[in-house]
């Protein structure tokens, strides 16, 4: 009795599952556990229900700014549906490969090559969702894509490298005339500060004879009063215009 029991039982891994078909016909799937089978009715056909990644062979491609490129890019998808991925394409797995490569050209070739190096996520995404789309009749589910590696010829890299010294270059200039801009700006404000304040002027003079001092030199020359050396400037000039005008001493007659 159990003997005739046996072959019409399927045990069904927990990452598989099993297309029925009744008569020839698909009626779904069954699984994961043990499984009956309709003897000479119903037929069981296993598919594995785990993730499968897909490298990408690198395809030859031409941005929309006309540089070729070299992309390979991974493809991570399981089957969601066994039915469909029976019954509606021969091979899903070697159908989900060509659709990958063909979808990772037209994917790039919307795409300027700047734009392929700053978002590499998103074009994986749009990627996805173009091969997520195409697969979704098989019964496929597309849940990662990864680019890999985008190679570009090397004369447009040594460009590439010399356009992105330039830009270093001209953003260093643009800083360093930046910061003297700014301190000349500093400059004419402490300035006009210093002279519309007389006594911010003696205090900024006498902190520069500080600082000269703490320096460890010996000898320190310093002026006396700036007002009274300038009352004695303006006193001297006064003098010698006096004797000008005044002439030299008349000498007696004898």
């Amino acid at each position: 009795m159990l003997s005739q029991i046996l072959p019409w039982v399927t045990v069904v891994n927990e990452y598989e599952r099993v297309a029925v078909f009744r008569l020839g016909r698909i009626v779904g799937y069954r699984g994961p556990g043990v499984v009956w089978r309709l003897p000479f009715i119903e037929r069981f056909q296993k598919v594995d229900s785990r993730i499968v990644t897909v490298d990408v062979e690198p395809q030859e491609c031409i941005s929309r700014d006309n540089v070729p490129v070299t992309v390979n890019a991974v493809v991570y998808y399981r089957v969601e549906h066994p039915d469909k991925a029976i019954v509606n394409v021969k091979n899903y797995h070697r159908a989900t490969i060509e659709i990958a490569q063909t979808s990772l050209r037209s994917t790039i070739g919307r795409r300027t090559l700047d734009e392929l190096l700053s978002e590499v996520v998103e074009v994986a995404d749009d990627l996805k969702r173009v091969i997520d789309v195409a697969t979704d009749e098989w019964g496929v589910k597309v849940s990662r894509t990864e680019i890999k590696d985008i190679r570009v010829p090397d004369e447009m890299r040594k460009a590439m490298a010399k356009e992105a010294e330039a830009e270093r270059e001209r953003r260093a200039m643009i800083i360093r005339a930046q910061g003297e801009q700014e301190a000349a700006d500093r400059l004419v404000q402490a300035a006009k500060l210093l002279d519309q304040t007389p006594t911010g002027f003696k205090m900024r003079y006498l902190q520069t004879l500080l600082q000269v001092a703490e320096e460890g030199n010996t000898i320190v020359f310093a002026p006396g009063d700036m007002g009274a050396a300038n009352a004695a400037v303006a006193a001297a000039d006064l003098h010698k215009s006096n004797k000008r005008v005044s002439g030299p001493p008349e000498h007696p007659k004898v």
